[in-house]
């Protein structure tokens, strides 16, 4: 998965391991009452691409009885999320693991979940890497469980705000195989892996797509 990008929000360092993304602190809040609505009370989560560590910390705080795995392919970011963890000091939050979801085969290692969340990821990895995500996604679901992906996201093929458009594009001017992706097509990607999908509205144009495995 991609992290050589010149991004706006880029996380900063701070005087120890930990980072912090000023798009993580935006967003946070606003993720987490869509997960207090909808995740398990208790079970398994899994975070992919867990970034700095400033949202699995919020989540963990919040569902106490979710067991969390956070998890990240850049070690300056899994030393990140350790530390947020470790200042913390929560007893429902695993120690992050190294975790690349663009390479197949990685459910079954990570899986079966009762929740898995992802954010912020799919508009920085090619179209076959997030396939992979999202189908690995679907196999690591326990029944019953939700997966929630937030991000930004084209409809119909298209950027509906102009900074949308402009930041799609700066993705794409750095690596032509990345952008945004369409949110009708990552439903229909969850939907064809056997889920049920819902599309939220989320602030600052972005959305919310919620993919739910049949319980048994």
């Amino acid at each position: 998965m991609t992290r050589n990008l010149d991004l706006p929000d880029a996380p900063t360092p701070g005087p120890d391991a930990r980072m912090s993304a000023p798009s993580a602190l935006r967003n946070r809040d606003h993720i987490l009452a869509v997960l207090q609505s909808v995740a398990p009370e208790r079970g398994r989560a899994l975070e992919i691409a867990s970034g700095t560590g400033e949202h699995v910390i919020a989540f963990a705080a919040a569902t106490p009885g979710l067991d969390w795995q956070p998890t990240d392919m850049d070690i300056e970011r899994l030393a990140s999320v350790a530390a947020w963890s470790a200042r913390a000091g929560l007893a429902n939050l695993r120690p992050p693991l190294r975790l690349d979801a663009s390479l197949p085969g990685w459910a079954q290692d990570h899986g079966p979940r009762d929740l898995i969340v992802l954010v912020n990821l799919l508009h920085l990895i090619p179209d076959n890497a997030a396939g992979t995500v999202l189908d690995g996604i679907a196999a690591a679901l326990a029944p019953g469980g939700i997966a929630l992906i937030y991000g930004p996201f084209l409809r119909d093929g298209r950027a509906t705000s102009d900074g949308d458009a402009r930041f799609d594009a700066s993705l794409r001017a750095q690596d032509p195989a990345i952008g945004y992706k369409d949110a009708a097509w990552v439903a229909d990607r969850l939907t064809r892996a056997g889920l049920a999908v819902e599309i939220r509205e989320m602030p600052a144009n972005n959305l919310i797509i919620l993919a739910r495995r049949p319980a048994v």
